[in-house]
């Protein structure tokens, strides 16, 4: 049955993101969605003849702990130095496009019209809390960080061979204020105060006093870098579709497209980059081609036929009794389970707190305990999940037991202001009910559903349902993929049972988007894509004021309590201070109750046709199918000669 999904995002990017991309595009919509790191003072370049006085000069940017690579000119350790370059890798997506513009939600963008852009900083799949520079050779900063200088590399080229300066850097962030998603408006906005060009490879960001220091340079050098010419030239608007390939500085480029059906990403052989040390062993495909499919289950024929070449499985059903099909009998198929270290994305329903009908938590609780886990896992999911809990599961930022010291002086002063329940100090953490395996809907857990809706003044009238003022109790499930369906159906007649009006809503993914950003639905999946160090992109996600503009708090949580806790893990000031914070505001969270937890799996599993490789061992933050495995073109020659591929 379905597994995580990566929807949370403004860009959408790969089905696993790869932090290089991560550092690209989806920065640009919201760089506060990576934690900013502060400067690793140990980890300095020699100083230039243009820097003042009494600052630090580097490489990398870590705020909490020591760079992985101190050093300035480093290869990565997970990748093969010697991987080749050459050959094709073939995935697949779902629904459509008519846009290459991935910074705008208006129309509907290629999963990959960000590919080719490239940002100031990056990140590596081994050392996630640390940025390193790409298009800049150093940045230079002062102790109080109110400004930074990046120094740009003098080759560094958009795809076209133009030069990339500081003035496309100053255009860029100029662009994004004006025409950028309201989502990265609010947080550059009130971060960064000017951005100035210093001479034709020198780009200087002041920040705001009150802007957070521990996102400040995060957020500058997350910035995607845009051509200043081409948007000058096509007369292009950022916050509009676009029928063109966006001009970017990166290793590919869209080489070809037939919209709606498929693109064909190809490598840019006069890429300015491909012998930067960072790059080495990367970017070894000549070819990224992507097939567009109406739903899942075309796609998942289409691969067994060898129409495209790489699959991540999300389905359980799939995977425990799909993969019996002749190209995996012969061989031709690898089908395997791979390490994902990364924090789990975590999976739920949620509810839209905007319907007068959840604003009751007993209501939200009752419908939370009709979702039967253990025997969804058993009897649909081929015991392949895990239950989420929290927000940060499998990490030590996700609440435990009872509240800590450090939890308890953060949390009492917000129950003295009568912001939260007394019973936030001496209760254990909120964790998603247990329900027996052996029944569709735990008895147990229909009794006390039922007298919470009792307690909530939704009675049980003479046909059945509940009502409250007149009305009955309406709870519509909003889902665009027919995988869902064996997966939300039992929850329906859960909630049947106890007189609930539910039923599941199927729609195309076009309506789906919209109806999300119109927030016209009453449940629907949603995932919490969460950070190692998080700071202000938690506003995105939870924040009060993110309610009515951001596309991440799609629950509308309002509420000045987490206000206060989001404002306490943006202050922190050491990683311990950062981990009692997000541990006191997971709880509350949790303790909202606006979610109903779904499910997790900490392993990638993978089904592609043996001709790739990848080297060993992975690194535990991503999977980098796209980054650093390469094409066997023996494997691949014998293949086609087997008549294995289309």
């Amino acid at each position: 049955m379905p597994g995580p999904r990566r929807r949370p995002t403004a860009v959408a990017l790969s089905p696993v993101l790869d932090p290089r991309w991560l550092g690209a595009s989806a920065l640009a919509v919201a760089a506060v969605l990576l934690a900013a790191p502060a400067p690793a003072q140990e980890a300095t370049e020699p100083v230039p003849a243009s820097a003042e006085a009494g600052t630090t000069v580097t490489h990398g940017y870590n705020f909490f702990g020591e760079l992985k690579y101190p050093e300035p000119d480093f290869v990565l350790d997970y990748v093969n130095p010697d991987a080749p370059k050459g050959g094709e890798i073939a995935l697949s997506a779902e629904g459509t496009f008519d846009s290459f513009n991935p910074f705008t939600i208006a129309g509907g963008a290629t999963a990959y019209g960000a590919y080719g852009v490239e940002s100031i900083l990056t990140a590596t799949a081994d050392d996630p809390t640390s940025l390193y520079c790409l298009i800049c050779t150093t940045m230079e900063y002062p102790e109080d960080l109110s400004w930074v200088i990046f120094t740009l590399r003098p080759e560094a080229r958009f795809a076209d061979g133009s030069p990339l300066t500081a003035e496309d850097v100053k255009f860029s962030h100029d662009l994004f204020m004006e025409q950028g998603l309201e989502s990265y408006r609010m947080a550059a906005g009130g971060m960064v105060s000017d951005v100035e060009v210093l001479d034709p490879q020198r780009v200087r960001f002041t920040f705001a006093e009150d802007a957070p220091v521990r996102d400040r340079i995060g957020l500058a050098g997350g910035l995607s870098v845009l051509s200043q010419a081409w948007f000058q030239e096509t007369g292009q608007r950022l916050d509009e579709p676009s029928d063109k390939p966006l001009l970017g500085s990166g290793p590919y480029m869209i080489e070809s497209f037939d919209f709606g059906r498929r693109i064909v990403i190809g490598r840019n052989p006069d890429y300015w980059g491909a012998s930067l040390p960072i790059n080495v062993g990367r970017n070894n495909f000549d070819r990224i081609r992507v097939e567009y499919f109406a739903d899942s289950n075309v796609a998942f024929e289409a691969f067994k036929a060898g129409e495209y070449t790489f699959r991540i499985e999300n389905s359980s059903l799939l995977w425990a009794t799909g993969y019996d099909f002749p190209a995996l009998e012969r061989g031709w198929v690898v089908k395997g389970d791979l390490p994902n270290g990364g924090l789990p994305v975590a999976q739920s329903f949620v509810f839209n707190l905007r319907r007068d009908t959840f604003q009751d938590p007993r209501v939200r609780e009752a419908l939370g305990l009709m979702f039967n886990f253990e025997w969804s896992n058993e009897t649909l999911f081929y015991d392949l999940y895990t239950r989420t809990i929290g927000f940060w599961n499998e990490s030590d930022l996700m609440a435990q037991g009872t509240p800590s010291e450090g939890e308890l002086a953060l949390l009492q002063p917000l129950v003295d202001e009568g912001l939260l329940d007394p019973s936030i100090l001496t209760a254990e953490a909120v964790v998603p009910p247990v329900s027996s395996p052996e029944r569709q809907a735990d008895r147990g857990n229909i009794r006390q559903a039922s007298g919470l809706l009792d307690e909530a003044g939704w009675i049980v009238g003479d046909d059945g349902l509940r009502r409250k003022d007149g009305r009955t109790l309406d709870v519509v499930i909003l889902e665009d993929s027919p995988t869902f369906d064996r997966v939300i159906n039992p929850y329906v007649e859960n909630l049947q049972r106890i007189g609930v009006n539910a039923r599941l809503e199927r729609v195309d993914p076009a309506q789906m988007t919209q109806r999300r950003d119109e927030s016209d639905f009453d449940m629907t999946t949603w995932g919490f894509a969460m950070s190692l160090e998080p700071s202000t992109g938690l506003e995105q996600w939870f924040g009060s004021e993110s309610a009515a503009e951001s596309n991440r708090n799609l629950m509308g949580l309002q509420d000045p309590a987490v206000d206060r806790l989001i404002t306490t893990v943006v202050a922190a000031q050491t990683r311990e201070e950062m981990v009692t914070a997000v541990n006191a505001l997971d709880r509350v969270l949790r303790a909202q109750r606006f979610w109903v937890p779904q499910w997790y799996k900490d392993t990638y599993t993978v089904a592609y046709y043996d001709m790739f490789d990848y080297p060993e061992p992975l690194p535990p933050y991503d999977l980098g199918y796209l980054d650093f495995w390469w094409y066997d073109q023996e494997k691949a020659t014998a293949l086609r000669s087997a008549g294995a591929l289309q």
